[in-house]
C-alpha cells in the first residue's frame, strides 16, 4: 500500500461519523415523443467534502461545482452566470435532491497509480504526498492538509 493509500485510509476512519455530502452527475435531458426533457441531477453517492478532495469509501476525487437544490422558479437575471447556477440548482431538484441540500457536479477520480510533481490537485513532490488546494497556491504536505480539513469538518467553527 503506498503513502496515500495510507493517508486516505487514515482519513476515512477519522471521519467515520462525520457527514457526508451527495455527488451528482448532470445528465442533459432525453427527448420523449420528440419533446425535450429538462436536464437533472443524478445521485451517484455521498463523499466526505475536504476542500479540493472529496473521499468516498474506495474512491478521491477532485471537486467540481457545488450546487443547493432548489425548485424552479422563473426570474430575472443580471447575469448569465446567475441564470446557470439557477438552473443546476433546479436540475439538482428535478433529480431528487431534498431541496436546500447540496450536492457536487463535475467531479472527477483522481488515478492514484497516475500521481507526479505535475499533477493536480493531488501529486508526488521530491516523493512525498502533497495537494494543491488552489490553482494559483502551492503545494502542500497531504497529511497536514488532511488533519486541517478533518479537523474542520468534525469540529466545524461557532456558527458556521
Amino acid at each position: 500500500m503506498s503513502a496515500v493509500d495510507d493517508l486516505l485510509a487514515t482519513a476515512r476512519g477519522r471521519l467515520a461519523d462525520a457527514p457526508r455530502e451527495r455527488i451528482g452527475e448532470l445528465q442533459e435531458g432525453r427527448r420523449l415523443l420528440g419533446i425535450p426533457r429538462a436536464p437533472r441531477i443524478v445521485d451517484r453517492g455521498r463523499a466526505w467534502h475536504l476542500g479540493v478532495l472529496l473521499l468516498t469509501d474506495d474512491a478521491v476525487l477532485a471537486t467540481g461545482d457545488i450546487v443547493r437544490s432548489r425548485a424552479e422558479v422563473r426570474r430575472g437575471f443580471a447575469a448569465e452566470s446567475q441564470r446557470r447556477r439557477a438552473e443546476l440548482a433546479a436540475a439538482a431538484h428535478r433529480g431528487g435532491v431534498p431541496e436546500g441540500e447540496t450536492v457536487h457536479i463535475g467531479w472527477h477520480p483522481l488515478d492514484l497509480e497516475a500521481l507526479d510533481d505535475r499533477s493536480a490537485p493531488l501529486a508526488l513532490r521530491d516523493g512525498e504526498p502533497a495537494v494543491r488546494w488552489s490553482a494559483q497556491g502551492g503545494y502542500m504536505p497531504l497529511a497536514r492538509y488532511l488533519d486541517e480539513r478533518i479537523d474542520l469538518l468534525v469540529h466545524p467553527p461557532e456558527r458556521a
